[in-house]
């Protein structure tokens, strides 16, 4: 029963959060291409844009980081179930807590900045808020391709070599 909580509600979980943010910055995405034609500077801008946050969101930050971690965390927590942990399985799997300080560190620190940058591109007129979110969109769906990735690479080995990042004491905890 663990198992499927630490897999299903787990990563399930995250691929929702992932999947809202997804849905959540479609409609600018629309409205951007609905306003086509473009300039010359806003193609330019979308296509660099686009490429960019596919290797640097979606191949260095979900696939070789975030996806891996999130899918050996959902192992962990599978083997080390805690109630608590499996009530709140998407944020355990995700590093919100239990994990090493500089895991903790980063994973809120990214979260933070996340909240500012989403606060900051809602101000950006049309059609470049657009634009910026259509590169957002390229780099999500990336990272939750990625992570149904690991998960089914992971499941088909019985297990993962990637590094959960639980702090040291969390065996004995």
């Amino acid at each position: 029963m663990s198992r499927f909580v630490a897999f299903g509600w787990g990563l399930g979980g995250v691929a929702l959060i992932l999947g809202k943010a997804l849905y959540g910055i479609s409609a600018p995405t629309r409205e951007a291409l609905e306003l086509l034609p473009w300039t010359g500077l806003q193609w330019a801008f979308a296509v660099i844009w686009v490429l960019f946050m596919a290797y640097t969101e979606g191949y260095r930050g979900f696939q070789l980081r975030f996806s891996p971690r999130c899918v050996a965390r959902a192992f962990y927590l599978a083997k080390n179930p805690r109630t608590l942990d499996l009530v709140l399985a998407p944020f355990f799997v995700m590093g919100f807590y239990k994990g090493t300080r500089r895991r903790l560190l980063t994973t809120w620190g990214i979260t933070l900045g996340v909240v500012i940058i989403v606060a900051v591109v809602s101000l950006v007129p049309q059609p470049w808020r657009g634009i910026i979110d259509l590169g957002v969109v390229v780099g999500l769906s990336w990272g939750l391709l990625a992570t149904l990735g690991h998960f089914l690479l992971a499941l088909s080995k019985g297990g993962t070599d990637e590094d959960p990042q639980m702090p040291k004491t969390a065996a004995a905890a």
